[in-house]
């Protein structure tokens, strides 16, 4: 097989690989994305719950 008949098989393979690599990256930052609005929705919901948190805590503490 002479190199001249490979190569354009090769081409192609790396092409096909690369468009791969390419919908990967971009199904990667999907889910990064999300991932980043989950963390963020739970750190608010965090906040907004500690000063309810604290004052149940305080609530709860019986001196002896």
């Amino acid at each position: 097989m002479a190199t001249s008949d490979k190569n354009p098989s090769e081409t192609e393979t790396i092409l096909m690989a690369l468009d791969q690599i390419s919908q990967t990256i971009d199904v990667m930052n999907s889910v990064v994305g999300r991932l980043r609005n989950y963390m963020n929705e739970q750190q608010a919901a965090a906040a907004e719950k500690q000063p309810e948190l604290h004052a149940e805590l305080q609530a709860d503490r019986t001196l002896h």
